[in-house]
C-alpha cells in the first residue's frame, strides 16, 4: 500500500467551521465515511453562495457533482467542532475541482481529505455552461 501524505492547513485557502451531529455517528461510534461527502458538499456550496453569489433557487447555472473521493486518516465523533479547508485544484470552462480537507478545530493535520468536481450546467437546458464571471472570480481567489 502506498504512503498517503496527510495534508495540513497550509494547503487550503479558505475555512468554514462545522460541528458533527448526533446522526453522523455510526454503530462503531465515529462519524460514518459517507458523512464526509455531505461536509464536502456543504462547504463547496456554501462558498459558492456566500463568496460567489450563487442563488440556488434562481441562478442561470447550477453545479452538479460528477466525481468525488476521500481519504480517511483518523476518526472523529459527535460532538466535535471541526473545520473544513477548501481550495480550487483545477478551474476549467464549465467545471471546477475542489480540494477539501476536514480538521479538528485548531489542529493542523487533516482527519480526512479529498476532492469534489462540479460541472456547471444551464438550469433550463441541462447542458454544460461556462462558469459565470462572479463565480469564476470567487473560485480564482482560492485556486492553488
Amino acid at each position: 500500500m502506498a504512503y498517503i501524505q496527510i495534508p495540513d492547513r497550509s494547503s487550503y485557502r479558505f475555512f468554514y467551521s462545522l460541528t458533527t451531529r448526533w446522526a453522523d455517528n455510526d454503530v462503531y461510534g465515529h462519524v460514518n465515511n459517507v458523512i464526509y461527502y455531505s461536509y464536502f458538499d456543504s462547504v463547496a456550496n456554501r462558498y459558492l453562495i456566500e463568496e460567489g453569489g450563487l442563488n440556488i433557487d434562481s441562478s442561470e447555472v447550477v453545479g452538479y457533482v460528477v466525481s468525488s473521493g476521500c481519504e480517511y486518516h483518523s476518526p472523529i465523533t459527535y460532538p466535535e467542532e471541526i473545520e473544513a479547508g477548501l481550495r480550487v485544484d483545477k478551474l476549467g470552462n464549465s467545471s471546477v475541482t475542489y480540494g477539501i480537507a476536514i480538521f479538528r478545530k485548531g489542529e493542523s493535520s487533516a482527519v480526512a481529505h479529498g476532492y469534489f468536481v462540479h460541472v456547471f450546467v444551464d438550469r433550463e437546458e441541462q447542458k454544460a455552461a461556462p462558469i459565470p464571471d462572479k463565480l469564476r472570480s470567487a473560485l480564482d481567489k482560492i485556486k492553488l
